[in-house]
């Protein structure tokens, strides 16, 4: 197995106080290291409207994450987003040319 580059987008809740948001963020930065993958500093959007309400919110906090790492790293990360309830939508690409 090789590491391959991927850009992880999610959508927080527009609620989350700048701290918060930077909070959550290292959850997940945190476990993209201790997976042996390694991240760019991570893009803050803010926050924005959505293109469609999402379980009842219409705005929320975008944050844009491009990492290196294995195949089953993605797929951990995307379960454990999924658990969270202050991340309203997630979206993994992989990056590779």
């Amino acid at each position: 197995m090789s590491a391959h580059k991927y850009e992880l987008m999610f959508i927080a809740d527009p609620e989350l106080d700048e701290r918060g948001l930077k909070k959550l963020t290292e959850q997940y930065l945190e476990l993209i290291t201790k997976e042996g993958g390694s991240y760019d500093e991570p893009d803050y959007w803010g926050r924005r409207k959505l293109a469609y309400e999402i379980a009842g919110k219409t705005e929320g906090n975008y944050v844009v994450v491009r990492y290196t790492a294995e195949p089953a790293l993605s797929a951990e990360l995307d379960r454990v987003l999924n658990l969270n309830e202050s991340v309203v939508r997630t979206k993994i690409l992989r990056k590779d040319a």
